[in-house]
């Protein structure tokens, strides 16, 4: 029964699409857990799209996420809104979350800075946020949106993330190594465990 479920598991494609319109913002988002890190991401937020990159590259899934939102006054809803579906399309992608290994953990070094996450996806949604960014900006994004996108997804995935930042200086650097420690640390709790196949990795039977 074991080597049946372990089969099934493998084809079995962990893909979602999820389109949330609200008043401010109208997103779509489509997300394969076992891509090859392939990305499209159309925010109007230059920043954020290049971090969506860095999930899809360093994660390997593939990520296709439109945005129109209304931009002419900040970027906060088009920020918080895309973490919003991209964590929905998460939980839809992983349905019952059978056979994974839900746990993962990874330090990103970039120059100076190092950060480390910690994740699981538990079906709890929390956050512990320890970033200390220096400047308000990078380029034209406003640094306090990187706490409200990850909000936004662990809040939307039902996953308990942490991330501590052990040193860093530059808050490119600091930022971009968050989101490639996400990435890994995503990647590693996402993939099949094959001792699990076919189980719910929890002692009590459901997440």
């Amino acid at each position: 029964m074991q080597t049946s479920e372990r089969k099934i598991l493998s084809i079995s494609p962990r893909m979602a699409s999820v389109h949330r319109t609200t008043g401010e913002t109208d997103v779509h988002v489509t997300i394969d857990l076992d891509g090859t890190g392939s990305c499209k991401a159309a925010t109007g937020i230059p920043f954020l799209d290049h971090m969506l990159h860095q999930i899809a590259s360093h994660g390997l899934i593939d990520l296709d996420v439109r945005c129109q939102g209304d931009l002419h006054i900040d970027d906060h809803h088009s920020n918080e809104d895309v973490g919003i579906t991209l964590g929905q399309a998460f939980s839809k992608a992983l349905g019952d979350r059978k056979g994974i290994v839900r746990f993962g953990h990874f330090f990103a070094p970039l120059d100076e800075a190092l950060i480390q996450v910690a994740l699981d996806f538990s079906g709890r949604p929390h956050i512990s946020y320890g970033l200390q960014i220096p400047s308000e900006r990078v380029g034209t994004y406003d640094t306090q949106l990187v706490r409200e996108f990850f909000v936004a997804l662990v809040n939307h995935s039902q996953m308990t993330l942490h991330i501590r930042q052990l040193d860093g200086i530059n808050s490119h650097h600091i930022i971009e190594a968050t989101f490639k420690a996400f990435a890994r640390a995503m990647r590693m709790a996402i993939e099949i465990d094959p001792r699990r196949a076919g189980l719910i990795p929890s002692s009590k039977g459901i997440l």
